[in-house]
């Protein structure tokens, strides 16, 4: 298989980037999409030039450290995938593909395809803890757990944290990221204490970190290669709601003391 790939390339980010062609040859149909960009990094090392930088750890598609706009789509054609579990032969003999990294105001270019991702760390730590006895490790069956609730949770907590949705979202909006981790916490009985004033905080974190709004479009859920669903945005936004009334009646209360 022959490929042409234009890849954006940025030395750091107060340099202004650019597209880059490359041709590849003899490309196997049983590589994977980072396997392919290996291959290519190899030869741009043999001929003295700088590699393509790109994010990967496992490569197994649970991590979430790889990640980028194939063809205006992120993480590639495939659903539900990522692009370290993209093969090749999803591609055609002689294509062309554009490659660029997540683009949003709150992922700023560290170099080529990899950005800066930290603002997810941020928003996860200002959801806090959860209240939990941390003695002695209690009965399995201590605290039941409705299996709705619990199928819900485990879903939501299949978050890689990879950014394809603020990529994929036309307002670079992390709704689906955070409304994931406050799904996965909110609807165990373990997270009920803090239930509201955690998404309070994590929403607030979010907008200060120059992420757009959720006006539903969808094509976060679309890219999402965990396959998380838009269902815990609406969830989200219920407990911003309930916590930002419990924090003006409090705030009353206290004016009127």
């Amino acid at each position: 298989m022959r490929l042409t790939l234009h890849i954006w390339r940025q030395k750091s980010p107060t340099d202004k980037g650019r597209m880059v062609p490359y041709t590849l040859d003899s490309v196997s149909g049983h590589m994977s999409f980072l396997e392919m960009l290996d291959v290519l990094n190899e030869q741009l090392i043999g001929k003295g030039e700088e590699p393509v930088a790109f994010d990967h750890d496992c490569r197994e598609g649970i991590c979430g450290s790889c990640g980028f706009v194939i063809n205006g789509v992120a993480h590639g054609p495939r659903r539900g995938t990522t692009v370290c579990q993209l093969h090749m032969r999803e591609f055609e003999d002689n294509a062309e593909l554009y490659l660029e990294p997540w683009r949003a105001a709150a992922f700023p270019v560290i170099k080529d395809l990899v950005v800066n991702r930290s603002a997810f760390d941020r928003i996860i730590a200002s959801g806090g803890y959860i209240s939990v006895p941390t003695g002695s490790a209690p009965d399995g069956n201590a605290i039941p757990v409705p299996k709705q609730d619990s199928d819900m949770a485990m879903a939501a907590a299949t978050c890689i944290g990879c950014g394809a949705c603020v990529a994929a979202c036309p307002n670079a909006s992390a709704s689906l990221f955070t409304s994931a981790k406050i799904s996965h916490l909110g609807l165990l009985p373990q997270g009920q204490p803090e239930r509201h004033s955690r998404a309070v905080r994590m929403v607030a974190q979010a907008k200060d970190e120059g992420f757009g709004n959720c006006t539903n479009i969808g094509e976060c859920e679309a890219v999402c290669p965990k396959g998380i669903q838009i269902e815990n945005i609406a969830r989200m936004n219920r407990d911003f709601i309930a916590g930002a009334a419990a924090y003006r009646e409090a705030q009353a209360e206290a004016g009127a003391g």
